[in-house]
């Protein structure tokens, strides 16, 4: 047999890490940043109107997912299967809350978040964030997100990560939490904290 051309064999492995970044920026769990490279402080308004920083990722263990109100699939999706892995967490759920994060500061106000995250399939006491166009981009550059504004007139829509990060009650980034069906998604949540 004949060995293999190596400008191939490393033409091929380029093509393969590019693939792979692109598969990251896209949304996908793999392959992440460094888990000490993922989250940091911020900024932001809460849908109640204060001022919030990162502070609000302390005390529990906290699902954080960036996305928009607008948002005709992805986002209620996952934050109907969070709500659903919530109650499959049973005693361990008043622990765990949930932090949605808005990629639209323009349409996204507090009140809208409020609104928005008043739906009872979504986790209870979820927390929404948003901000200035700046604000954002910052937290979202903090976590790796990748998001882009598409089209014009007010039904434009935003392509984005689609990521839950889960956070431990320190605030540190712990693993992401891959989407799935929620027993399943609960399942990934309570390892983590039980230290698996």
């Amino acid at each position: 047999m004949r060995a293999s051309n190596p400008i191939i064999v490393l033409t091929a492995l380029a093509i393969l890490a590019a693939g792979a970044a692109l598969v990251w920026r896209g949304g996908l769990s793999t392959p992440a940043p460094p888990a000490s490279d993922i989250g940091g402080p911020f900024h932001l308004t809460a849908e109640n109107g204060a001022r919030v920083d990162e502070g609000v990722l302390k005390g529990k263990w906290t699902a954080v997912y960036f996305g928009y109100t607008f948002c005709p699939d992805v986002c209620p999706t996952t934050l109907a299967a969070l709500g659903e892995a919530e109650g499959d967490l049973g005693p361990k759920a008043k622990n765990f809350q949930v932090v949605f994060i808005t990629l639209d500061p323009a349409r996204d106000t507090p009140a809208q978040m409020r609104t928005y995250l008043s739906s009872s399939s979504f986790p209870r006491g979820s927390i929404g964030l948003t901000g200035s166009a700046a604000d954002i981009k910052a937290v979202a550059g903090a976590y790796h997100v990748y998001y882009s504004r598409h089209g014009d007139g007010p039904d434009y829509s935003v392509d984005h990560t689609s990521v839950v990060y889960l956070m431990d009650p320190e605030g540190r980034f712990v693993r992401p939490v891959a989407s799935g069906p929620p027993a399943d998604m609960a399942a990934q949540i309570a390892a983590a904290m039980s230290g698996k």
